[in-house]
């Protein structure tokens, strides 16, 4: 039975960390994401991922046996929803490393775990994960053209790459790539990691998007040699892992979305309240009303749904129909909710005098990163479809 509740355990550090985004990461987070290609290296990102390690909130779902928390994931799932208040926090506390961190503790060879898996889960390293291309459509992941060829010791690899999000800063690249031609699509590729100092590893541009650039890596990879062993878990097996990565990783994008939202909500009620219009605040007039309504109502939604299929997800169901409702609910909800507190401040909700604008931008990706909407749609809606092929049904986990 789903509680929807917050375990009376996780109350305290889902607090701890709210105090330690407010106190020190929203000082410093114009500044941050105004600069925020180059941020890595800066003596800002390392003081605050330090205070983050000394207040004990430093990677905590990561495992306890590659130098994290531990932390439970349904436990997990709750703190995201703090964490995703501020994008930047996301780095600050190492949440920005677990998917990757889980996939080379699953999936790599012993000396890959040794060389990086410890430095990725202490951020002295950073993870890139390459999949999509420019050429192909990334909704339909079979066309990708990348592709690497067993020559003797070495995977050679060709191909061209972007939206590699931080490979301009990363130590390696895990890069999706076609290593079985003659084998069905859906086995025919594998992920291998590439350091990003290899040769013929060539960054373009980071590319722009909406208006800054914001570490979206557009790369090409002219006959990259790595060694064999470099293949991350068995050939052709690069889908699986995608979404071993992928579907817990849905979980905490739909709560850090929420936290989000969470954020413009109390913004919008803020100068609800305090700014007045045609002689009363703007809470008193029916339409901000039903702005204040709407918003609520939409993220609890998206809370009750995503918090379902967390619960799935850890039952140990892959709950791929719920991710897909997840996904395109919770992308709507988060763009509702800025879009309404931007309308509420008026014109100061465009300008960078509120962090309104740039959470404005960084939504709109919501809908196309991690499977558009339209893919999730068809997906979602063929799979309770089919539950209904002989007679059965689809009865939303009621039963």
């Amino acid at each position: 039975m789903l509680n929807l509740s917050i375990p009376k355990h996780v109350v305290p550090i889902r607090q701890k960390i709210l105090s330690f985004i407010e106190d020190e990461v929203y000082p410093v987070e114009k500044e941050l994401l105004e600069g925020h290609a180059g941020t890595w290296g800066k003596e800002i990102i390392g003081s605050l991922m330090q205070k983050a390690k000394d207040a004990g909130l430093w990677a905590l779902g990561h495992p306890k046996e590659i130098g994290g928390g531990g932390m439970p994931f349904m436990d997990y799932v709750f703190v995201n929803e703090v964490v995703g208040r501020s994008e930047v926090a996301v780095l600050a506390l190492g949440t920005h490393s677990l998917q990757d961190s889980i996939m080379l503790h699953r999936y790599a060879n012993e000396s890959w775990r040794d060389k990086y898996l410890r430095p990725l889960v202490e951020g002295e390293v950073f993870p890139s994960f390459g999949m999509t291309e420019p050429h192909v459509a990334s909704s339909d992941p079979r066309q990708l053209q990348t592709s690497a060829v067993l020559e003797g010791d070495d995977w050679v690899i060709n191909g061209h790459k972007w939206f590699s999000t931080h490979a301009g800063e990363a130590a390696y690249t895990t890069v999706m790539v076609r290593t079985e031609p003659d084998a069905p699509d859906h086995s025919a590729f594998s992920m291998i990691v590439v350091p990003t100092d290899t040769p013929g590893y060539n960054i373009v541009r980071d590319v722009k998007v909406m208006g800054k650039a914001d570490g979206h890596y557009e790369v090409l990879y002219d006959n990259v040699r790595v060694p064999k062993d470099n293949l991350l878990g068995p050939r052709g097996q690069g889908f699986k892992i995608a979404q071993d990565r992928l579907g817990p990783g849905r979980i905490f994008h739909c709560m850090r979305w929420l936290g989000q939202a969470q954020r413009a909500f109390d913004l919008m009620c803020k100068r609800a309240n305090e700014r007045v219009a045609f002689g009363k605040s703007l809470g008193e007039h029916q339409q901000i009303q039903k702005f204040i309504f709407d918003t609520a109502s939409e993220i609890q939604a998206s809370r009750l749904l995503t918090l379902h299929a967390a619960q799935k997800i850890d039952e140990g169901d892959e709950a791929r129909i719920e991710i897909g409702l997840i996904k395109v609910y919770g992308a709507s909800m988060l763009h509702n909710a800025i879009d309404r507190a931007i309308q509420v401040h008026g014109a100061l909700g465009v300008t960078e005098d509120t962090p309104l604008e740039g959470m404005y931008r960084h939504a709109r990706a919501a809908r196309i990163y991690d499977g558009p909407d339209e893919v999730h749609v068809m997906s979602s809606a063929r799979r309770i479809l089919g539950n209904y092929v002989d007679g059965g049904t689809f009865d939303f986990g009621l039963r």
